[in-house]
């Protein structure tokens, strides 16, 4: 029992200190509020495959943003899509729609993205996927932000919607936490993480780091990955906006299946991080989340093993209060930490789940096997 408790006293110590590190990170990053006239020419990609009950909502609001006439162009790059998506696309006036041509690859989501830029005839890259839906000042706030703040990369905010059924709620708590520590991480530089629903780059910087080259065969990671090439160029032009303004909407995945594929597509992309501290901080997140089972496989040997986890259970929500506390008063989710506690059991289970599945097969995303 002397070792087991060793072990966890360790990994709980571990865990507490990163997610306070990220919880006073947080609380550094600063606020922008949007203002004066924006004159970059911007092009926004977005990448779409079977879209054809998100497309047209999206670019209902991209076509709602308030922007100066012939600074914008928006260009979707249909990936083979087997539904009435292209359709969809031409009904609206003024968007520019590319094929992505035929090609056996891994990435089809990165080449579409490349397709699209070389489309774009503008200075500053936005991307974005089918099923976002942007805020009213999303646009201008983003663009602002690139003519102020000397960047070449913008990380900017996205947050799920929830119908308040237990899986969207936690999809939306879960993923909220990862936003927090996305901004935290950008603007201290522990790690390169963002989120392709809702970044922009500069089109001249994404030819000098060759685009997707050395990563294309990596069937995700068209946000991170890129990012990491940029941030090696640019470590001081890589930022996060933290504005309202820009919160880009998204839906939470439908099923419990859809909802895990997603996740394991996410963690697919863990062994590929160049990054020197991910994977440590990884290796923390996931032994001290399998902890978990472990001391309840234990417990039927040594009943004392139930009382630690349970110790364990009490103590991880305790230091991750004040995180999720911060955060979601950003986010509009203060209501969502009472649930907190209730959660953790879900979000143990399917973090040793996804994290082990994404190392080990294949997932199935847009109608597709992808390895």
């Amino acid at each position: 029992m002397l070792i087991i408790t060793v072990i966890a006293a360790f990994l709980f110590t571990g865990y507490s200190i990163l997610i306070l590190t990220y919880w006073w990170a947080w609380r550094t990053v600063p606020s922008f509020t949007a203002s004066g006239e924006p004159s970059t020419r911007v092009s926004i990609v977005i990448p779409v495959r079977n879209e054809e009950a998100n497309i047209g909502n999206l670019l209902a609001a991209l076509q709602e943003q308030v922007y100066p006439p012939g600074l914008l162009e928006i260009i979707v790059v249909d990936d083979h899509s087997e539904d009435a998506t292209v359709q969809v696309i031409r009904k609206f006036e003024g968007i520019k729609l590319v094929s992505l041509p035929d090609q056996e690859i891994n990435s089809y989501k990165k080449k579409s993205i490349e397709t699209g830029i070389a489309a774009a005839g503008g200075e500053l890259i936005i991307t974005t996927d089918a099923d976002c839906i942007p805020s009213p000042g999303w646009l201008h706030s983003m663009v602002r932000f690139y003519e102020t703040s000397e960047v070449v990369f913008i990380a900017a905010p996205v947050r799920f919607t929830t119908d308040r059924t237990i899986l969207a709620m936690f999809q939306a708590m879960d993923f909220m936490v990862l936003q927090g520590i996305t901004a935290a991480s950008v603007h201290k530089k522990i790690h390169a993480m963002c989120n392709g629903a809702n970044m922009a780059y500069t089109r001249k910087v994404f030819y000098e780091v060759d685009g997707f080259r050395g990563i294309d065969h990596i069937a995700s990671g068209d946000d991170m990955l890129l990012m990491y090439k940029i941030r090696q160029r640019y470590p001081d032009k890589v930022k996060y906006l933290r504005a309202e303004e820009a919160i880009m909407f998204t839906s939470p995945q439908e099923t419990l299946r859809s909802f895990i594929n997603q996740r394991i597509r996410w963690a697919s992309k863990a062994t590929s991080y160049q990054e020197k501290n991910m994977l440590p901080v990884l290796a923390l997140v996931y032994f001290f989340n399998l902890l978990f089972p472990a001391l309840i496989i234990a417990a039927f040997w040594n009943p004392r093993c139930w009382l630690l986890a349970a110790t364990l259970w009490v103590g991880k929500t305790i230091i991750e209060m004040p995180f999720y506390w911060s955060v979601s008063g950003f986010y509009r989710m203060r209501w969502s930490a009472a649930l907190l506690f209730f959660f953790q059991p879900l979000h143990i289970v399917y973090t040793i789940v996804s994290g082990f599945l994404g190392q080990f097969r294949t997932y199935e995303w847009k109608g597709r096997k992808v390895s």
